[in-house]
């Protein structure tokens, strides 16, 4: 509501998680676009660990470009501890999102499913990989399948965020199956991008190239994040009459 956002027509999706750190997920929609239906909170439960308090996944329900869309948004628990140690973890969330998305489109097969969110996990992980089923090509992709929008910039060290010289790709887009395609009578997916413009990047010092932080080491360098956004673009012919 105020500055340039103040011009744009858009709503949100939130509720509070339970993170200890006060971290949720919400979802930001343009109204003029999309138009909400219905939204869900949904809690991981994790008995191996009945003190975890992570991020819930949130299931939001709605109309884009004329078709049912349900968008699962996600920030899977961290890689404190470790990847080896935490990977159970995120695995579990992967089950989770897994059930979400198959629950939506056995419901409603015609409908479209868009996962997206800073998963902790790269697209060759496991959760990625196996239990979401997530594809790295198209061809690959069977009836009811997922496709990462993601993989392929990853096999080409492109990634999102950096970490000790290393760049990883956690914030990831994977689509249902029923996006892909080149009948676009319907909407379908056209492209992803890493948005790593210079102007999110630090310019100077040993972190230069890296996406520039709003914080680090208590100095504020006025930056936008740690991580690159990633987007992906879809299409749908319009009819003229």
């Amino acid at each position: 509501k105020t500055g340039k956002l103040a011009e744009r027509n858009y709503g949100i999706v939130h509720y509070d998680s339970p993170d200890r750190r006060g971290v949720d997920v919400g979802l930001i929609y343009d109204k003029d676009q999309f138009t909400l239906e219905n939204s869900n909170s949904i809690r991981l439960e994790y008995p191996a660990d009945t003190a975890m308090r992570t991020r819930d996944q949130l299931l939001v329900n709605g109309i884009l470009g004329g078709e049912r869309v349900h968008i699962i948004v996600n920030h899977w628990p961290s890689r404190l501890g470790g990847e080896k140690k935490s990977r159970p973890k995120r695995e579990a969330a992967a089950a989770l999102t897994k059930h979400i998305a198959d629950s939506v489109l056995t419901a409603d097969p015609n409908s479209k499913v868009i996962i997206m969110g800073d998963l902790n996990d790269d697209p060759i992980n496991t959760s990625c990989r196996v239990i979401l089923g997530a594809q790295k090509d198209q061809k690959d992709v069977e009836p009811g399948g997922y496709y990462n929008t993601m993989w392929n910039f990853y096999s080409k060290g492109i990634g999102s965020l950096a970490y000790q010289g290393t760049w990883n790709l956690f914030d990831q887009i994977i689509i249902s199956g029923n996006l892909l395609g080149k009948d676009r009578s319907t909407l379908k997916f056209v492209k992803a991008e890493i948005f790593n413009r210079d102007f999110l990047k630090q310019t100077e010092g040993k972190y230069k190239g890296y996406p520039k932080r709003t914080h680090a080491g208590g100095v504020y360098l006025n930056g936008y994040s740690d991580h690159f956004p990633t987007l992906i673009y879809l299409a749908k012919e319009v009819n003229p009459q």
